[in-house]
């Protein structure tokens, strides 16, 4: 069953995973293997110039980071409200919504103090008035900008499991670097997660994301139907990143 309503274009329930970049889906095992090594020399490349560093913000840690969360917010504000036309709440330049609570963490990539990429992870047992997490949220009928068939069974409430939600990479990252910084956050993502007692993350992907995980030694299993979202053809998904994490 999928979701091709244009009256949900540009709403803050399109917070899959986004433009994760998949193995080829060229439809031969010789384009796949060209396409990979392509990648890896690409990536190799990139890394002897690759300063990015990643912090984890917090309320408690913020103001020993300067002004980084509120340039991540402003980055995520320039991402999806810019670029990606969604209506979403934002002030003095910076997009936020009912998720962005002590509760949560946020993963920041950087430069030379530039933002270039970040991610949001937040319990599955967090809950702040009527909100609990945007999955769950769903399901539960709470928030109607995701359709409550995004997931097959009842959302997941476990300290084991975070759900992950509003990934970016800023327009400003070269081709050339995107699949380097893909996979740095993926990782940097679920070390995050395991730190703080998980073993699984949850989120809205791509529908090729399994492959593209198991690349990355992070195994995936699909929890809902695929959902269209404009042209996006997407579905929820449970990672399993202790074995990434606790490298």
């Amino acid at each position: 069953m999928a979701l091709h309503s244009d009256s949900r274009r540009g709403l803050p329930g399109h917070d899959r995973l986004p433009d994760l970049m998949p193995w080829a889906d060229t439809g031969t095992a010789g384009d796949a293997q060209t396409y990979q090594k392509r990648q890896k020399a690409i990536a190799a490349k990139a890394a002897q110039n690759d300063h990015i560093r990643a912090t984890v913000l917090s309320v408690e840690n913020n103001h020993l980071h300067g002004e980084l969360y509120v340039e991540a917010l402003k980055a995520r504000k320039r991402v999806f409200i810019d670029n990606k036309g969604w209506d979403l709440p934002q002030t003095s330049g910076m997009e936020f919504d009912q998720y962005d609570t002590p509760q949560s963490r946020t993963i920041v990539l950087h430069e030379y103090g530039q933002v270039v990429a970040g991610i949001r992870l937040l319990p599955t047992t967090a809950r702040c008035g009527c909100y609990t997490y945007m999955l769950k949220d769903a399901k539960d009928g709470v928030i109607d900008t995701i359709p409550p068939y995004i997931l097959y069974e009842d959302a997941p409430v476990s300290d084991w499991v975070w759900e992950a939600t509003r990934l970016f990479i800023t327009p400003e990252v070269p081709a050339n670097r995107r699949i380097r910084v893909q996979t740095r956050l993926m990782h940097e993502m679920a070390r995050t997660a395991v730190s703080e007692g998980a073993t699984h993350v949850i989120g809205i992907v791509p529908y090729v994301f399994k492959r593209w995980l198991e690349r990355l030694g992070m195994s995936a299993l699909p929890v809902g139907p695929r959902v269209t979202f404009d042209t996006d053809i997407s579905q929820a998904a449970l990672m399993h990143v202790a074995k990434v994490g606790a490298i």
